[in-house]
């Protein structure tokens, strides 16, 4: 039995843009302001946060051709480097890097969904694990149900964020605000970088159509323009959408808030529009979430499938052919994480994890170059080797600037990373021996 092949370009290209767009552009711009000292560095920042990410999207384009397989990242590690390198991925991915996005990402869904329906007050973790609940069965069901449900929301989402824009740009010029301002004041590199991580983790997601190569019709076409297409659409819209947080609150108004696009959407339409702002932001993280279950699920059941993991995390459904455990599993631990963690301290924690393998990966393209070369017609990393060396600059300066930021939650994760590499031992010790 295998996984089916159900997903066109089309779906690949919203599991990309649904992967991205989570709470993320909601709510990160106000971190972004209060970490530079002008709107135009705001900006900026926004700006090359999106280059980097297209960066990454046309590396792991390539990488996608190379190995079209489950997983996505963690094959690219493993066969680059070594088992363990790709175990470690899958270990830091279920502890911290998924289980603490969906963990930050539901807390965030609850919360405005309550907003939304006059409930503000309320506890949000029970609506938060009901919803990673209700997305789990949902995924469990076929990849085909996820995927749809993901397309819709996203078109949602997508809607919502254009109405922000469209009329944002429209009374832009009665507004008070500006985007005026020198962009490279003496803020500092670690300045700027700090403000990167943030933005960096409303980016992140890019790589998760990789994620179900296995699922994908013809993956070494559709998958480099699936990331592609997807990523450049994410980022005219955060810099668009950035662009209208900044005319319509400044920088200083910005940075004052908790809630910049409800602050925004107060100050462009009027209190009266509170609704859209909380049921759009719901609507966005509900759709994350379902995404967080059709495709880094994948990681657990790849690394399962290598004996890496308990033998049941590869089995598939017998009826709809998905890798049932691993959702389960995935689900199971990030309710725990909602009842543990909090959004803020979540974010730092994310992105030091998440960055180290985004580099690695990155780094991987060289290896699987020189040992394996790229077949004519193959899909190859425009203007390499410069692209895939300044995302991996990228990556180090992410991870520096997340352990600056945060050196605590940085120690947790490292902390957590580390207990991969007795769990590799015992998983490559306790599986069954290949006959001579």
């Amino acid at each position: 039995m295998s996984l089916r092949r159900e997903l066109g370009t089309f779906d690949a290209a919203m599991v990309v843009v649904g992967g991205i767009i989570g709470a993320g552009i909601f709510i990160n711009p106000a971190i972004v302001a209060q970490r530079l000292p002008t709107a135009g560095l705001v900006l900026a920042a926004w700006v090359v946060g999106g280059a980097i990410a297209l960066a990454g999207a046309l590396v792991f384009a390539e990488l996608a051709a190379a190995l079209p397989q489950a997983g996505g990242q963690y094959a690219y590690l493993r066969e680059a480097y070594h088992p363990i390198v790709g175990f470690l991925f899958g270990w830091a991915s279920l502890l911290l890097i998924q289980g603490g996005g969906i963990a930050a990402v539901a807390i965030t869904f609850a919360q405005y969904a309550l907003r939304f329906v006059g409930k503000a007050g309320a506890a949000p973790a029970p609506l938060a694990i009901a919803a990673v609940a209700l997305l789990a069965g949902v995924n469990v069901l076929g990849v085909k149900p996820g995927s749809r449900l993901l397309n819709a929301l996203v078109g949602l989402k997508i809607l919502a964020l254009a109405t922000l824009v469209v009329g944002g740009l429209a009374l832009a010029p009665h507004m008070p605000g500006s985007t005026a301002g020198p962009v490279l004041p003496a803020a500092g590199l670690l300045a700027f970088g700090g403000a990167l991580v943030p933005i960096l983790f409303s980016y992140g997601g890019w790589q998760s159509a990789n994620l179900v190569a296995e699922e994908t019709r013809d993956p070494r076409r559709t998958l480099p323009r699936a990331l592609v297409a997807g990523t450049v659409l994410v980022i005219l819209v955060y810099v668009a959408v950035n662009f209208v947080y900044l005319r319509a609150l400044g920088r200083e108004g910005l940075a004052a808030t908790s809630t910049p696009a409800a602050e925004a959407v107060r100050r462009l339409f009027g209190s009266g529009a509170d609704p859209f702002v909380a049921a759009a932001i719901a609507i966005s993280t509900f759709g994350f979430l379902d995404l967080s279950f059709l495709a880094p699920t994948r990681i657990s059941y790849a690394m399962a499938r290598d004996g890496l993991f308990p033998a049941p995390i590869a089995r598939l459904h017998p009826r709809f052919q998905t890798p049932a455990w691993a959702i389960v599993l995935q689900a199971a631990w990030s309710c725990l994480l909602v009842a543990l963690g909090n959004y803020g301290g979540l974010v730092d924690s994310v992105v030091f994890a998440d960055w180290i393998f985004f580099g690695l990966a990155a780094a991987s393209i060289f290896i699987l170059r020189a040992r394996d070369g790229i077949p004519p017609g193959r899909f190859r990393t425009p203007g390499y080797p410069v692209v895939p060396v300044l995302f991996v600059a990228a990556a180090v300066l992410a991870v520096v600037s997340a352990i600056r930021s945060s050196p605590g939650r940085s120690a947790v994760g490292a902390g957590l990373l580390a207990t991969g590499v007795p769990a590799y031992l015992f998983f490559t010790r306790a599986r069954p021996r290949k006959a001579p």
